[in-house]
């Protein structure tokens, strides 16, 4: 067998978006019997929550939805997940600025897309996944909407590529 396509999912501290977004994509991936073909990991580009789980907040959001978000542990984006995964998804235009800026080489930048890239709802003016730390719950139920739906769109991707 050969190895598994790697995803990598990065926002800024690992703790809100991007988590939810390697929770959902794992149980997506299973669903969709591809989860012994791809291989989730997810990262931030700052490493100040290196090692902390979960934000609370998107923790419960997932849980209410039906998701286990236990086993989380904040990393942090560094140059060595260009080698160690074949597509890198950003979170939002800074985020992916930053990965970019660690490229070891201009021809890996081609790794980097937007998450949203794969969602039907987004277009070019709106294909960032808000950060939702400033906000109350209702911005973790809308991350969670956007992100599931994006990973819907992400497997049918897959589903083509593999």
């Amino acid at each position: 067998m050969s190895a598994p396509y790697t995803i990598a999912l990065v926002c800024l501290g690992n703790i809100c978006r991007s988590p939810t977004a390697h929770v959902v994509l794992e149980q997506r991936l299973a669903e969709a019997g591809l989860d012994d073909r791809v291989a989730v990991a997810s990262s931030g580009t700052g490493g100040w929550h290196e090692g902390d789980p979960m934000d609370p907040r998107s923790a419960a959001v997932l849980r209410d939805a039906g998701y286990d978000p236990s086993r989380h542990r904040a990393r942090t984006f560094t140059r060595d997940w260009y080698a160690e995964h074949d597509l890198l998804l950003a979170m939002d235009h800074t985020n992916r600025a930053d990965m970019i800026a660690l490229a070891p080489t201009v021809e890996q930048e081609s790794q980097v897309r937007m998450f949203r890239s794969f969602d039907p709802a987004a277009d070019e003016h709106d294909d960032e996944v808000p950060d939702p730390w400033y906000g109350g719950p209702d911005g973790f139920r809308q991350v969670l909407a956007m992100i599931e739906r994006t990973c819907d769109g992400l497997i049918e991707h897959l589903r083509t590529r593999l």
